[in-house]
């Protein structure tokens, strides 16, 4: 029987790894879509990309929703979520009853902290498996995915009991060494397979990059990573921020980082060079109207800080302002549509 396997979220990060992952032989790979669902069932995806070529890729099957996807009737191996965690206007969890059954794992492809918690309560029994990715893709058109050239996924087995037995990490570890050969085999040189704890270390140093530039580009009025990084006060303030989180995160997940793994100065150099003029993706947000996602870049570390007896400063006034400039922001909104509404 071959490996199936449900992409939940079809967008750019998604259907990239996705068409990936379909270069596996005796995989079928399927894709829940929404905006771009009419392209991609009439068309499938077309990737471009410096590093893999031009290609077209037709998902096995394409659904429209959960809802067509559970229909189906198809007992999943691996159910992938590469949708924007967004807890505080949903439990995007709950979109996945009905396609977890008992061989199934969650694969999440999310920023930020603490997303695995509403899919391991949900799904007491399935495997849950927690993935950073750095890729740099876009969808500029429906279907079109444009892949530049920064590809790396670390994949990590998520478990909610701090001291799980080796019994009890058995079928997520193999699950999750499956799921990164499937990636690894598709051409992603630089999917690795790492442990629990060593997969929240990466959360956490993500997160000292996400939590320091997103608020700070929106709070700035759309400044780019390189921009900041190269003002003396920006600067100053960016490194405050990755430090905190840096000598914080080891307390909470009660590990050293490993050798390796950048400091905050290092990381500052390495964004001065990068001249591209990129914006990171709260800003994108920020500037097309949408919801930030504030909680898992900033309120969730915060809290998960929190109930270790640690607090975060810099970063509690990064989520404090830009939570209340957001509000501020949707109540102005509300109130333009009944204006509008009443003419």
């Amino acid at each position: 029987m071959p490996l199936e396997v449900l992409f939940f979220g079809a967008g750019a990060i998604g259907a990239f790894y996705a068409s990936r992952v379909a270069r596996n032989a005796n995989t079928n790979v399927s894709v829940v879509c929404r905006s771009n669902y009419s392209a991609v069932k009439a068309s499938g995806f077309q990737i471009t990309s410096s590093q893999y070529g031009d290609y077209n890729w037709t998902p096995t099957r394409t659904f429209n929703s959960p809802e067509s996807a559970r229909k189906s009737g198809v007992n999943w191996d691996f159910v992938v979520v590469s949708t924007k965690a967004l807890p505080n206007v949903s439990d995007d969890s709950k979109l996945l009853e009905g396609l977890v059954g008992p061989k199934t794992a969650v694969v999440l492809i999310q920023n930020g902290l603490g997303v695995e918690r509403p899919y391991s309560q949900r799904f007491p029994q399935a495997t849950i498996l927690s993935a950073v990715t750095i890729a740099s893709c876009a969808q500029p058109s429906n279907g079109h995915i444009k892949h530049n050239r920064w590809t790396r996924i670390n994949v990590g087995p998520y478990f909610s009991d701090s001291s799980p037995s080796a019994e009890v990490k058995a079928k997520p570890t193999a699950q999750n060494q499956t799921f990164v050969d499937l990636l690894l085999k598709g051409g992603i040189k630089d999917a690795i397979a790492d442990t629990h704890e060593k997969l929240q270390l990466v959360r956490w140093h993500k997160i000292a990059i996400n939590a320091s530039m997103n608020p700070s580009a929106v709070l700035s009025g759309g400044s780019t990573n390189e921009a900041m990084s190269n003002d003396p006060e920006l600067s100053r303030h960016l490194q405050g921020v990755m430090e905190e989180v840096l000598t914080t995160a080891p307390k909470v997940v009660g590990k050293p980082f490993p050798a390796g793994f950048a400091t905050a100065e290092q990381i500052l150099r390495s964004t001065r060079k990068n001249t591209s003029g990129s914006k990171p993706s709260m800003l994108l947000d920020w500037e097309g109207g949408k919801l930030m996602e504030l909680e898992v870049i900033l309120g969730n570390p915060i809290r998960l800080a929190r109930e270790k007896g640690y607090e975060m400063p810099r970063m509690q006034t990064l989520y404090a302002l830009l939570k209340m400039a957001e509000k501020n922001r949707e109540a102005q909104k509300q109130n333009d549509a009944k204006g509008g509404s009443k003419l």
